[in-house]
């Protein structure tokens, strides 16, 4: 039978990050194993550190010793008490853990009876400790755990082995049936989600250090006022890497920020890189970074709607209105889209070893939920992410949700391509290996392609190879 803890989630959460990032193991139970000190002892003896948890009524209260049980006399132990998320301590010296079934004798200010199932302490520890003067406290359940790092050696290699293995995946990647050079990745999000800061993290990743390359910061307008297209190049060997992250002016409230029309020119390839928006206007087929015949590889493959964890569920009702004018053109035009939540890392509770498995991390678990709800994405469709917004070294925790992020837009992408109709598969073509036309001569497909005004052809042009 499996022996499972009566902490609940939160309390467990409130300890684990109170006593620096613990991961808890439970090794004695007492309602299981006995109401015993030789049981207890017997279970204990040689772990270290150990937190024993002791459950009294509407409260929680316990102790963290650094030292075993069989090596823990005259040493310093952290007695606590947990109320509601309160948790107050009182440090002292322990006298002996082990004297006729008393599990603890701090120099006559606490003793607690695992047999008789009471404890006493001092009054002036009673009053440190916010607890009720002159109030017996009866031992209703008794645990101890082991205390470990949620990031020991072990976990550390494994997480190093999945960024190296993900880093290799994403630089071996090539666009579904190279029909595009590179598959086009388009950002889109309120003002301050942590856009330019994801693009940021992935050039970070693969350059191997920190970089800081958009402009980030907090202005309530936005900082990026551009349409960028960034490529990035692979610090291993120099070359562009098969995707392109492209970046946006925020979408504000009203007529603030990105307009629902520049959106669409986006997504169909008619707004070329550097393009300034106009807060005024949105652009027009008549301005000189208006592309008049986009190719595929001029479109963009998969958006990603980026949307900061901590206020995701604050966002205004225009902001939300906006987004799903903004999601509905994104499926007219047939583009598979992701959602990325990010700054988990900075949300109430959250350790490091959460973002190890944010599957199962409970904030997490229910800020996907509160997205799906509010914009329709399907859990699955909902990625989380933690920039690099203030580190000066690369973290392979962080590098890992980064990198599993990037790989699901880019399957995404894929399914876009895969998803074209024959007709536009034949624009798709950007180059081609070789092509015998004649008995004499290879040729290279195609060295220049035009765009027929009014029609769905293009006009290839021809260069020979030799």
């Amino acid at each position: 039978m499996e022996v499972t803890t009566g902490l609940t989630w939160l309390q467990e959460k409130l300890l684990q990050n109170y006593f620096g990032g613990k991961k808890f193991s439970l090794l004695y139970k007492a309602s299981v194993h006995g109401f015993s000190g030789v049981e207890l002892f017997r279970k204990c003896c040689q772990e270290a550190p150990t937190m024993s948890v002791i459950y009294s009524r509407d409260y929680v209260m316990g102790v963290y010793a650094q030292k075993s049980y069989d090596e823990i006399d005259k040493c310093s132990i952290i007695l606590f008490v947990l109320q509601d998320t309160n948790i107050s301590k009182c440090e002292m010296s322990l006298q002996t853990a082990w004297k006729s079934g008393i599990i603890w004798s701090c120099q006559g200010k606490l003793s607690i009876n695992l047999e008789t199932k009471d404890v006493k302490m001092a009054s002036n520890i009673i009053e440190t400790l916010g607890l009720p003067k002159n109030d017996p406290i009866s031992i209703q359940e008794y645990e101890v755990f082991r205390c470990e790092d949620l990031l020991d050696k072990r976990k550390i290699q494994g997480i190093t082995m999945d960024r190296e293995s993900l880093l290799s995946t994403m630089r071996t990647y090539k666009p579904y049936g190279d029909l595009v050079p590179q598959v086009r990745i388009l950002l889109l999000g309120p003002i301050g989600a942590g856009k330019s800061s994801f693009f940021n993290s992935v050039k970070s990743v693969f350059r191997g250090h920190v970089t800081c390359q958009a402009l980030v910061g907090s202005d309530t307008s936005g900082i990026s006022k551009k349409y960028r297209t960034y490529s990035i190049k692979d610090e291993r060997d120099g070359n562009f890497l098969p995707f392109i992250l492209c970046d946006t002016l925020g979408l504000g409230e009203k007529e603030e920020g990105l307009y629902t029309e520049d959106v669409v020119c986006i997504l169909k390839g008619h707004i070329s890189d550097r393009y300034q928006f106009d807060s005024m206007k949105p652009i027009t087929s008549g301005h000189q970074n208006y592309i008049g015949y986009p190719l595929v590889k001029d479109r963009i493959h998969c958006v990603a709607f980026v949307f900061d964890a901590n206020s995701v569920e604050r966002l205004s009702p225009e902001i939300v209105v906006k987004i799903k004018s903004i999601r509905r053109e994104v499926i007219k035009c047939g583009i598979v889209h992701v959602a990325l939540l990010t700054h988990v890392d900075s949300m109430n509770l959250i350790t490091k070893g959460d973002l190890i498995e944010t599957d199962r991390c409970v904030p997490i678990k229910l800020k996907r939920e509160a997205v799906q709800r509010k914009f329709g994405f399907a859990l699955s469709d909902i990625l989380v992410v933690s920039n690099y917004t203030s580190e000066w070294e690369l973290d392979p925790v962080k590098d890992v949700l980064i990198l599993s992020a990037l790989r699901q837009m880019v399957w995404a992408a894929d399914d876009f391509l895969e998803d074209l109709p024959p007709k536009e598969r034949g624009r798709c073509i950007w180059w081609c290996r070789s092509l015998r036309v004649s008995t004499t001569t290879s040729w290279l497909l195609p060295a220049c392609i035009y765009g027929i005004p009014g029609s769905s052809l293009s006009l290839y042009v021809l260069l020979p190879c030799d």
